[in-house]
């Protein structure tokens, strides 16, 4: 029976004043009757709207009405046959502007939650199922490469590796996991998770060989050389964007990626941790993104009192998801909207300000949004301590620079085939951010997916 209620069930979160104390999770998730409660708001559509959304092509309907039903382990194979990382994509996807951007229920309400359903049926399976998983590679198949073991590579190992290829992950950094590991606060995404879906990628089949950095310890060409039939390049955007104003080399200026990585990879926020963070009262976050709203909440959960988050246009055009923006402002911080930084201030080698100039809005810009202008006259002094510069990133330029034949954008990006990943140089491919910059989750994904099938296409024709 349809649930008619043209509103989404609400679901659990940690208190904001809790949380900005801690690191675990804010969302804390449906319980059985929650999820069947919202699945049966799913109107079962003929032409499934919601499908053309997922940029991985999930069944949508089909495992919503099985949550309906109760039959959550039927659900969860049904989600896993086109994503392999249901618990990961379930909290950190966008899907107010993919799957559920495209749902009729939105139409005169609230679309149906269908990510928040994602990662209920993906958790229950976690914590009810002892999934016997059966190696897939196969000895006799070709062997295939993949460079970085973020979310575009583990969805392409996982895929090929279902199809018995021997694949072998090779990943710069000690930890596994890429973005997902580094990047994403645990109070967004439990490292726990990533480490469990890890894991049965690897019980598949694949190796993951750690501290490999590729264009240093080994080269694509040389990869090729070793008899691997395709190589695969999932290596991320790393390269964090400066604005190029002065005073960004004082102590106290951080890249996001950085500041992020110490605290995600490193444990920072730990008393016992070995390279502690040092946050000021007062804390600048440069950027509108999801990266710049990570990097805010995690300096307030470090004990700043002040967190603002500096950027250039205003609330409609922030980049970040509504629900990030959402519990960044339950949390305190404070939004500095229509301000652009020109330059900081020091003190000894310290920062102790950062100067702003306020902006309005022109005429929309090559991106569709309306362009910011200078308000001449306007300048004033923005009291910090600390300033994280979450403007954007680039793809490391190692890999480009130490491979014959491979054609890249001209900042950095490699130029793909779009339909099949393929790059310039032959038997190559590339997905995720290392094409499109820093992007989501779940479009890499969707990149890593297309790379399986396109070389298991031109294998299979060889």
């Amino acid at each position: 029976m349809i649930n008619k209620s043209t509103v989404k069930t609400p679901v659990h979160e940690q208190e904001p004043n809790i949380r900005n104390g801690n690191f675990k999770e804010v969302v804390l998730g449906y319980t059985s009757h929650e999820a069947m409660e919202e699945a049966g708001r799913c109107l079962q559509c003929r032409h499934r709207p919601c499908v053309s959304g997922c940029p991985v092509g999930v069944p949508i309907p089909e495992f919503v009405h099985e949550v309906a039903e109760g039959h959550f382990e039927a659900a969860y194979k049904i989600i896993t046959r086109e994503n392999s990382l249901p618990a990961i994509c379930g909290r950190v996807c966008p899907q107010e502007s993919q799957c559920e951007g495209k749902c009729v229920r939105g139409l005169k309400g609230e679309p149906v939650a269908i990510g928040r359903l994602e990662r209920f049926v993906a958790d229950w399976h976690m914590k009810n199922t002892e999934e016997a998983i059966v190696q897939t590679a196969n000895e006799e198949m070709p062997k295939i490469a993949v460079v970085g073991s973020g979310p575009a590579g583990l969805t392409c190992a996982s895929e090929l590796v279902k199809k018995g290829y021997r694949v072998t992950i090779f990943e710069a950094l000690h930890k596994t996991g890429g973005v997902l590991s580094y990047g994403i606060p645990e109070f967004r995404l439990p490292k726990r998770l990533v480490a469990d879906e890890i894991e049965n990628v690897k019980k598949l089949g694949v190796r993951i060989n750690t501290n490999v950095l590729i264009g240093r310890s080994i080269t694509v060409d040389e990869l090729i050389e070793e008899e691997y039939q395709a190589v695969f390049i999932g290596s991320g955007a790393g390269l964090p964007k400066f604005l190029n104003i002065p005073g960004e080399n004082l102590n106290g200026v951080y890249s996001a990626n950085e500041f992020l990585t110490r605290v995600n990879l490193m444990k920072a926020y730990e008393k016992s941790a070995k390279t502690p963070v040092k946050i000021g009262k007062n804390v600048a976050v440069v950027g509108g993104g999801n990266v710049a709203m990570d990097a805010a909440r995690t300096a307030k959960r470090l004990g700043a009192e002040n967190v603002y988050i500096v950027y250039r246009r205003s609330e409609e055009e922030l980049p970040a998801r509504v629900e990030e923006v959402h519990h960044a402002k339950e949390e305190g911080i404070i939004f500095r909207l229509l301000n652009n930084p020109v330059g900081i201030t020091g003190e000894n080698g310290f920062v102790r300000g950062m100067s702003c100039i306020r902006m309005e809005l022109g005429e929309p810009d090559a991106s569709g949004r309306r362009r910011p202008v200078v308000i001449p006259g306007s300048e004033f002094e923005l009291d910090v301590q600390t300033v994280i510069m979450a403007i954007g990133q680039n793809p490391n330029p190692l890999i480009r620079q130490t491979t014959q034949g491979l054609k890249t954008q001209s900042w950095g990006g490699i130029i793909v085939e779009e339909s099949t990943m393929a790059t310039s140089k032959e038997n190559v491919y590339a997905g995720g951010d290392v094409v499109t910059g820093a992007a989501t989750v779940i479009l890499a994904m969707g990149a890593g997916k297309k790379a399986a099938a396109a070389i298991h296409e031109k294998l299979t024709n060889q």
